[in-house]
């Protein structure tokens, strides 16, 4: 599992695992999940994180 934060973007990304990456899907306003091709979930990106936080 990797973590990346993007400051300029304020987007956090959290790779699951090295699958390639076959499709994604905003599943909530701001939230991408990134699935393989066996349909499983591998990456998780979350826009304006700063504002999600408290």
């Amino acid at each position: 599992m990797k973590f990346e934060y993007d400051p300029s973007a304020d987007a956090l990304y959290v790779r699951l695992g090295k699958a390639k990456i076959l499709e994604s899907e905003q599943v909530q306003p701001g939230i991408i999940l990134d699935f393989n091709e066996a349909g499983k979930v591998v990456g998780i990106e979350v826009l304006s994180v700063s504002e999600r936080s408290t």
